[in-house]
């Protein structure tokens, strides 16, 4: 299967560098959408979009068909009328339709259906099932959990079984000692009761151990916001962040679209900052000073700066130098420094290592009321891969107790997040030492998982720069490649006359011949070099 769809994609790639697809308007190739990127212009092109046209785009494609509206969708709902329905398009709030979140939008929904066709109708389709790279979900595609990992949250879920004579021979010594360690932490030793909004004090000392150990810089627990996941508080620094459309982040372009939706849901500005592909995907100083000033004439007050390190979707790891740089800006210029650090894990080459902002800022000898600092951290990536079990935290540093008074009541709405994540995020950032029982065969599934993901990175990293048209820079980190696809002028043409942007049109007809489901570059907010 996998060498058909290398093959199919190579055979795509030169099809529509050819020519384009002669049933490109069909009601059939038009019904499923997804694909990769097109190309982009460097931060110092012409063409690079202000921030006004970017958002007449956005407007411009609130006129195109919603997508409740497509019977492929959702057949079940076409035959009722809802027009007596007291909400309607035109009076939720604007916010949730300026919303949109690429990697599960339209084009996989899309996808599904055409699983679910798959499914009733085998054999029609030249492949035999849908390979999701829409998002990075490990282990729906096989990566085995950590064994410890696993051992200490059954443990703590059914903890009848610790008295049992027969879980000796089933768990590992220092799994059971876990366990018990932290069950005594939670409030009547079940992980089905609320916790601290914060998340459980032991758990969050657990953390802060193993932030200090990785710095080499103290850590506190009280500055450690437990959440369901990195993106529940990425909403929440949102939330305290944004007052109104005037208020701006600096945002990379390409960037993960939990921050353009996060920004657009809570009503602020999104503020671009181009990432240079030329070189890397490299972060200019310049170019923050530049799009900054740029915000400032229109009237947006800038209040944050966002930085993906290792970078989503585009794979590159920051020079320690670099990372200074940034850190000397937002200090400079007031700004909140939002570090998407879920990534820290997943290094790939030998001449990179990862640096939290948290250490790069301390050894510049900011302490604590000297900046302001955010960094998310999440159970889903790295070699662990849980993304079903929702666990993360962010870690605040450089915040006056009145916000962090602020802080706490934002979270305490939401009670605390779930326990069994908050388990597995306290056992991600405090794993077994030298010494435990289950230390040997910990390292070997990590290792093992890491070097996998590192050879698969090279592996489709060469594969795409010796396709047609297609050029891929190195992949230094992350889960993600980012390639660049060069479309002919025909297909241009064709796209624009199936009312369909380029990128979604190329990769619908990827999806179509391998079944392989991508996502727009349009929807990282990469913009075209055309």
């Amino acid at each position: 299967m996998r060498r058909f769809v290398v093959e199919k994609s190579r055979n795509l790639i030169t099809r529509t560098t050819r020519s384009p697809c002669s049933t490109c308007s069909s009601p059939k190739a038009s019904s499923f959408l997804v694909s990769p990127r097109p190309s982009y212009p460097t931060s110092s092109s012409s063409s690079k979009p202000s921030i006004n046209s970017s958002l007449r785009f956005l407007a411009a494609s609130l006129l195109n068909p919603p997508l409740y509206c497509n019977p492929l969708l959702f057949p079940s709902f076409m035959a009722f009328n809802y027009s007596t329905s007291p909400l309607s398009v035109e009076t939720i709030n604007p916010k949730v339709l300026r919303c949109e979140y690429a990697v599960r939008g339209e084009i996989v929904t899309l996808a599904q259906e055409l699983e679910q066709d798959l499914k009733k109708n085998p054999g029609a389709y030249p492949f035999d099932e849908i390979i999701y790279c829409n998002i990075g979900n490990p282990q729906s595609l096989g990566q085995q959990p950590i064994t410890f990992f696993r051992e200490v949250l059954a443990l703590c879920d059914h903890p009848l079984i610790l008295d049992s004579s027969e879980t000796q021979a089933l768990f590992s010594a220092d799994a059971i000692e876990r366990a018990f360690q932290i069950l005594d932490q939670i409030p009547g030793r079940a992980t089905g009761a609320y916790s601290h909004s914060q998340g459980i004090r032991g758990l969050r000392d657990a953390i802060a151990a193993g932030i200090e150990a990785r710095d080499g810089y103290p850590a506190n627990r009280d500055d450690i916001f437990l959440t369901d996941g990195a993106s529940p508080a990425v909403h929440m620094m949102m939330q305290l962040l944004i007052r109104s459309e005037k208020d701006g982040i600096l945002c990379p372009i390409p960037q993960y679209p939990l921050y353009s939706a996060s920004i657009a849901l809570h009503g602020g500005t999104l503020v671009p900052y181009y990432l240079d592909e030329a070189t890397g995907w490299g972060l200019e100083i310049s170019e923050l000073k530049n799009q900054l000033e740029t915000a400032k004439s229109k009237g947006i007050s800038v209040r944050a700066l966002v930085v993906i390190n290792p970078g989503n979707p585009t794979g590159q790891v920051l020079a320690e130098d670099n990372q200074r740089e940034i850190v000397e800006f937002c200090k400079k210029e007031g700004l909140v420094l939002l570090a998407d650090e879920v990534y820290q894990e997943n290094i790939y080459v030998p001449d990179k290592q990862f640096h939290s902002f948290k250490k790069i800022s301390r050894s510049m000898g900011y302490g604590e009321s000297d900046f302001s600092l955010v960094s998310f951290q999440s159970v889903s990536k790295g070699y662990y891969g849980e993304c079903g079990k929702r666990g993360g935290y962010m870690e605040v540093t450089g915040f006056s107790p009145e916000i962090r008074e602020q802080m706490y009541k934002v979270a305490s709405v939401n009670l605390c997040s779930n326990i069994s994540g908050q388990i597995l995020a306290s056992l991600v950032m405090n794993p077994p030492k030298v010494g435990d029982e289950s230390y040997e065969s910990y390292m070997a599934e990590k290792d093992g998982i890491l070097s996998s993901l590192a050879r698969r990175a090279k592996t489709l990293e060469d594969a795409l720069n010796k396709l047609e048209g297609v050029t891929c820079n190195r992949a230094e980190g992350a889960m993600y490649l980012f390639p660049k696809i060069e479309l002919p002028q025909k297909a241009i043409e064709a796209a624009k006359a199936a009312n369909t942007a380029p990128d979604a049109f190329y990769a619908r007809h990827l999806l179509n011949a391998t079944g392989v489901v991508v996502v727009p570059g349009s929807g990282f907010g990469q913009v075209s070099s055309s």
